[in-house]
């Protein structure tokens, strides 16, 4: 009697370990790394572009050459037209970006130093025997140490690099809109967003980001 051969039955998992492995060693990249030196040079560059895109300058050509030697983002140069057609929108791109820029660098500024302050608790200034009496974890240090790295230093370890992941994102997403030419209908031949989106985009992440900040400011 002939047996029916069946195909073998193939799973497919979500990946889950994958999923880890990528989150708990994003901080350890070299991209990672990169992405922050970004953030902390894009507020300064940018803020020399808004003179420098007065008088039609090369502001275009230096933002992305910024974003291309640090983030790899690849964007194509504008067209050059006769006169100064492209200045006004390399100005405005320089004092939107300005806006976001200092926003990235506060908030992960901010995340950082939680990591820094919880990971390295004992060798804070403030860390005394009579605080530890009244620290989370204490009386003893191996108790606060543990607790504050547990509940701040690691969480925002491992979350500030996706953060700035989404900051870098609108950043060159802003490069494109307003710095490269669009396909027609508006949109960018990198899929970028329009430039009325990403004013929206930009302007719409500073305010939240700003209304977030309030009570962070007053616990300072």
């Amino acid at each position: 009697m002939d047996t029916i051969a069946h195909p073998p039955v193939i799973t497919r998992s979500f990946g889950w370990k994958r999923i880890a492995v990528r989150v708990l060693g994003e901080p350890f990249r070299a991209m990672t790394w990169r992405r922050l030196a970004y953030l902390v040079l894009a507020l300064p560059v940018g803020l020399l572009c808004v003179p420098i895109a007065l008088v039609g300058g090369p502001a275009g050509r230096i933002q992305r050459g910024l974003a291309r030697s640090l983030l790899g983002a690849e964007v194509a140069a504008q067209a050059p037209v006769a006169g100064r057609a492209r200045a006004p929108l390399a100005f405005v791109h320089a004092v939107l970006s300005a806006a976001v820029n200092l926003v990235a660098i506060a908030v992960c500024g901010y995340f950082w130093t939680i990591v820094v302050i919880n990971l390295g608790y004992p060798l804070r200034t403030d860390t005394t025997a009579e605080s530890l009496t009244h620290s989370w974890g204490g009386p003893s240090l191996a108790g606060a140490w543990a607790v504050h790295a547990a509940a701040g230093g690691l969480p925002f370890l491992f979350l500030t690099p996706w953060v700035m992941r989404g900051f870098n994102a609108l950043q060159t997403g802003l490069i494109r809109a307003f710095l490269s030419d669009p396909a027609p209908g508006g949109a960018h031949a990198s899929g970028g967003l329009t430039r009325g989106r990403a004013v929206v985009l930009a302007l719409g992440v500073c305010a939240v980001c700003a209304a977030l900040s309030v009570p962070v400011i007053h616990q300072l």
